[in-house]
Formats: C-alpha cells, sequence, structure tokens
C-alpha cells in the first residue's frame, strides 16, 4: 500500500501562491506516476497535474502556465506550486499515486483562494 499525506493548504488572496506537498509512505522512485486533482463544493473531483516515473508532465487547460508539478525522490514527496491563483481554483486538493494497478489517494487539503 502507499499512504499519501497532504500539506500546505490555505487561504491566499487571488493572485497569491500556495506550494502543496505530499508525502509518500514509500519511495516515489518506485511508484509508477503521482498526480493532483481538486474538488470544489458540490462538483466532481477533476484533475489538475500529474508526472510520471519517466518525467512526463501534464497539466490540466485550467492550470496550464500557473501550476507546476514536482517531484524530490530523495523526500519521497511530490510538489505543487500554484501561482497566479484565482477564486476559481479554491478547492480541496487531493494526491494520488498509482502503484501495481491501483490508485492511492491523500485525505485532502483545503486551498481557499479570496480576498
Amino acid at each position: 500500500q502507499v499512504h499519501l499525506a497532504e500539506s500546505g493548504g490555505g487561504l491566499v488572496q487571488p493572485g497569491g501562491s500556495l506550494r502543496l506537498s505530499c508525502a509518500a509512505s514509500r519511495s516515489i522512485f518506485s511508484i509508477g506516476a503521482m498526480g493532483w486533482y481538486r474538488q470544489a463544493p458540490g462538483k466532481q473531483r477533476d484533475y489538475v497535474a500529474s508526472m510520471t516515473n519517466g518525467g512526463k508532465l501534464e497539466y490540466a487547460d485550467s492550470v496550464k502556465g500557473r501550476f507546476t508539478i514536482s517531484r524530490d525522490n530523495a523526500k519521497n514527496t511530490v510538489y505543487l506550486q500554484m501561482n497566479s491563483l484565482k477564486p476559481e481554483d479554491t478547492a480541496v486538493y487531493y494526491c494520488i499515486a498509482t502503484w501495481r494497478g491501483s490508485n492511492y489517494w491523500g485525505q485532502g487539503t483545503q486551498v481557499t483562494v479570496s480576498s
């Protein structure tokens, strides 16, 4: 199994930045792919960004140019740097890991963009 713990959420003004972290319970080098989803109140959970072990990065159109996903294998941690935040980015952000054909989710961290 893989246990994931997100952190770094909070309240930020429009145009501001936040960096989310996702710490994994096992070496992320062994995990095929990791990424981020988000879920706003009353809406479905949507894809945000992902990266494979081979370094392929992908982003949802809504965050391209503003969000950056990265990883630190030594710390078993994946990051989501979020810049130029907008009110519509408000959501609970979830980390996901795909390992041996199964998906594992973190508990989520709240991001609120408001003035």
